[in-house]
């Protein structure tokens, strides 16, 4: 009759194995924003849903850093945190020519499951690596584009449109 095989682990590695892993992780981690900075937010098209419309990043291939106070700073405002979220952050900035919210995620797969919820309602949103930026004047977008990078991304709303009364 043949022997059942144990279903735990084992072996544990080698402290020596332990900590040059997490050399490696640390060392991938640290290239990782050279990398991001490098792609000018190209991924930010792929990742993107089918209702949404994309312009390209500029030339340059600047790309702000996932941080509200860094982007604010870069879009000439301090910000004021309205959510501190594990998903999220985001802060609102007032200027004399428009209001805009800065959105940052610890995580891609939050910042697209953010824009899938947002495609609802539609709009224009300036898109980055892990942020997003909004604004009452979607035209905005574009000069802030120039000072951050990112993509600006039409989203299609999906909600229920205004029709005649039937009173």
């Amino acid at each position: 009759m043949p022997q059942q095989q144990s279903r735990g682990r084992t072996s544990h590695p080698l402290p020596t194995a332990r900590l040059l892993r997490g050399a490696a992780l640390t060392a991938s981690l640290a290239f990782l924003p050279l990398a991001t900075a490098c792609s000018g937010g190209e991924d930010d098209a792929a990742a993107s849903s089918k209702s949404s419309k994309i312009s390209a990043a500029p030339a340059a291939g600047v790309v702000a850093p996932a941080k509200v106070e860094v982007i604010a700073s870069l879009t000439g405002c301090k910000p004021k945190i309205r959510i501190e979220a594990e998903e999220l952050r985001q802060g609102l900035c007032h200027t004399e020519k428009v209001d805009y919210l800065i959105t940052t995620f610890p995580e891609e797969k939050y910042k697209q499951i953010w824009l899938d919820s947002a495609a609802i309602y539609g709009g224009k949103y300036l898109v980055g690596t892990r942020w997003i930026v909004s604004a009452k004047e979607p035209k905005m977008l574009e000069q802030f584009r120039t000072k951050i990078g990112g993509t600006i991304q039409q989203l299609q709303g999906m909600g229920p449109t205004a029709g005649p009364s039937s009173s």
